[in-house]
């Protein structure tokens, strides 16, 4: 399994010291890893679209223009030219930059739901929502199922879920994390209320970057997440599962044995 070094990093100010604290900055490390790579597929796909019009619209122009216009064919030779050298911009840097994260590597073992889920609520309470006054209630927890897959990787998408869901939690709100089997799929649900001034309130401590809770308040296109839920989607689809971001909620589904 890929890991990433969370290098200088150190928790945000005003969250308390715990003695998992190198882990929350490795997983803040990670969490910002995933972001960036996510802005850059959308960087990547957003601008593919323009420059094949303007490449295609570049040979309508041409069949139009009189032939013997040097300078017209000047111009024509010089948009293409301009386009090819982006593609090949985001061909050679951005998608390279992507590559750890597009090809990410699961090292699977089976282990069980219950204690994984417990240890993970546990650490988004000692790191961001006791100091935040924030109650996590947890339902439904799977007793004795064992699930098949990366139990570090999963870990990291149910403690990135609840910390998302604190940060946009107000001061003394109530997060509520349910997690089930309905049949062959483990079904996780973070439910919350949303309060989007929570994100910037210097009063408050947080554990995700300032660039990522500013764009989480922006409004989001259809069946488009926040930045800064990518590691979620990521791992969620390499374990042949989904990820959706609703208004209220963050939903979490995969397959117990997956391929």
């Amino acid at each position: 399994m890929t890991t990433f070094s969370s290098g200088n990093q150190q928790p945000a100010p005003g969250v308390p010291a715990s003695p998992d604290r190198e882990r929350t900055a490795r997983l803040c490390a990670e969490t910002a890893l995933f972001m960036r790579d996510h802005v850059l597929s959308v960087v990547s796909h957003d601008l593919r679209s323009p420059l094949n019009a303007i490449h295609s619209w570049a040979y309508v122009l041409e069949r139009k223009l009189d032939a013997t216009d040097a300078t017209a064919e000047r111009a024509i030779v010089g948009i293409r030219n301009g386009v090819e050298q982006q593609v090949k911009l985001l061909e050679t840097i951005v998608d390279a930059t992507r590559a750890e994260t597009k090809a990410l590597t699961l090292a699977r073992v089976p282990f069980a739901l219950r204690p994984l889920v417990d240890a993970t609520v546990a650490e988004v309470r000692a790191a961001l929502a006791d100091s935040r006054g924030v109650t996590i209630a947890v339902n439904s927890t799977p007793a004795d199922q064992t699930f098949s897959g990366d139990a570090e990787r999963l870990a990291q998408v149910l403690w990135l879920m609840l910390t998302f869901a604190v940060e946009a939690s107000a001061r003394e709100a109530s997060v509520t994390l349910e997690s089930s089997i309905d049949g062959t799929t483990w079904h996780t649900t973070v439910t919350f209320a949303p309060t989007p001034a929570a994100f910037g309130d210097a009063t408050l401590p947080h554990l995700l970057e300032a660039f990522a809770r500013q764009q989480a308040q922006e409004p989001r296109e259809a069946g488009r997440i926040a930045w800064v839920l990518a590691l979620c989607k990521r791992i969620a689809e390499a374990h042949g599962g989904k990820f959706e971001q609703n208004d209220v909620s963050l939903v979490l589904r995969v397959p117990l044995a997956a391929a």
